[in-house]
């Protein structure tokens, strides 16, 4: 419906820039993760991002966008419908730092250790598991008017 939040088709499936023909052909290509979170804006989804380039290995910018794609997964499942979400991210020198906040009902307590006692390890394989994979990490902060999650990656060598 019109005011469902909706996912690009393929979050992490846009292709990889072309490498710079005069880098280091064993280097990894560099994307700005810009690029992978603008097409996450909806009616219903605001993506804020800094004028300047987020330069992220290929794979990592990748990841980070589909554990954005999780956290708004989540948004459409557990939240009415109609609710707003923020996607924010911002270079923090030694770290990006993506931050996913909804006005939601929040996360009850205890519900996501109940979910992984369950076997349902949506949030700590796709967002957590992710994040972890990367050298970073994913914080969940839930409150009855919202949850917000900060998924941070080391920024290492920039392009």
């Amino acid at each position: 419906s019109a005011g469902r939040l909706r996912r690009p088709a393929r979050p992490g499936a846009e292709p990889a820039p072309e490498p710079d023909p005069g880098a280091d052909p064993g280097a990894e290509p560099y994307a700005d993760l810009r690029d992978l979170l603008r097409p996450f804006g909806t009616a219903r989804v605001t993506v804020s991002a800094p004028a300047t380039p987020l330069p992220l290995p290929a794979a990592t910018a990748r990841e980070v966008a589909a554990a954005v794609g999780a956290a708004l997964d989540n948004v459409v499942r557990h939240c009415p419908e109609g609710t707003r979400a923020w996607i924010l991210a911002e270079d923090d020198d030694d770290a990006v730092v993506v931050t996913v906040r909804d006005e939601g009902p929040g996360i009850p307590d205890g519900r996501l250790e109940q979910a992984a006692r369950e076997g349902r390890m949506g949030v700590a394989r796709s967002i957590r598991g992710r994040l972890a994979d990367l050298g970073g990490t994913a914080a969940i902060t839930s409150s009855p008017s919202g949850t917000e999650i900060e998924l941070s990656v080391p920024a290492g060598e920039r392009a």
